[in-house]
C-alpha cells in the first residue's frame, strides 16, 4: 500500500466510484471539489433504495462544472460526464466504451453492485482506468478492486478511520489492497491532479 499520489504519467481514461453508507455526504463533497474543467468520465454506483427517484443525479449535476445524469442503458461513455447507475439496474463497461443495464441477480446483496462496474470497466480500460471505493457498509467493491490492480488500473481507498462507515474501504483494502489511502479531502485533492 502506498501512500504516493499520482504521477504525470498516470492518466486515465475514466474513474469509477463505489460507495455506499455516507455516500451522499462523499459524493457532494466530491463533485463540490472538483476543479473547474475536470474532462474524465466519472462511472457511480451509490448503493440507494429499489425505489428511489432521481434527487441524486440531479442534486450532483448542480455541484459541477460536469454533467451527472443517470446511466442509459448503450449511451457512449463520453468526457465532461458522470454516469450514476439507475435504481435497482447493474451498470456495466462494454469494451466499446458504452454503458450496458441489467437486471441480473444481485451481487454482495446489492444491484447496482460496485463490484459488476468495476470488473467490467477494468476489463475495458485496463491500465487507463482509476477506481475509487469510499465509506459503505459491505463489502461490495472488494473483489471487483482486485480485479481492477490486476488489470493494471490504480485504486484509490479513502482512508477507513476519516469514512462514515469504514466496511467498505477496509474489506477493499484486506482483499485488494490500494494504489493509494487518503481522507475525502485527499481524493478530490488526487481527481484535480490528473488531467
Amino acid at each position: 500500500m502506498s501512500e504516493s499520489k499520482p504521477t504525470p504519467l498516470f492518466k486515465p481514461r475514466a474513474v469509477v466510484i463505489g460507495t455506499s453508507a455516507g455516500g451522499v455526504e462523499a459524493l457532494t463533497k466530491v463533485f463540490k471539489g472538483l476543479r473547474p474543467g475536470f474532462s474524465i468520465p466519472i462511472l457511480i454506483v451509490q448503493h440507494i433504495s429499489p425505489t428511489s427517484d432521481s434527487y441524486l443525479p440531479l442534486h450532483l449535476n448542480r455541484l459541477s462544472t460536469v454533467t451527472v445524469s443517470e446511466a442509459i442503458d448503450k449511451s457512449v461513455i463520453s468526457e465532461s460526464n458522470a454516469y450514476l447507475a439507475p435504481p435497482n439496474y447493474h451498470m456495466l463497461v462494454e469494451e466499446d466504451k458504452t454503458i450496458s443495464l441489467n437486471v441480473d441477480e444481485k451481487v454482495s446483496y446489492a444491484r447496482p453492485s460496485i463490484d459488476v462496474l468495476f470488473e467490467t470497466a477494468a476489463r475495458a480500460y485496463g491500465r487507463h482506468l482509476l477506481g475509487i471505493i469510499m465509506t459503505g457498509a459491505n463489502a461490495d467493491g472488494a473483489l471487483g478492486s482486485k480485479l481492477l490492480r490486476e488489470m493494471g488500473g490504480y485504486l484509490v481507498v479513502q482512508d477507513p478511520i476519516n469514512a462514515h462507515i469504514s466496511t467498505m474501504p477496509e474489506a477493499a483494502l484486506q482483499v485488494a489492497g490500494a494504489d493509494y489511502v487518503t481522507s475525502l479531502e485527499g481524493i478530490i485533492d488526487f481527481l484535480n491532479l490528473l488531467k
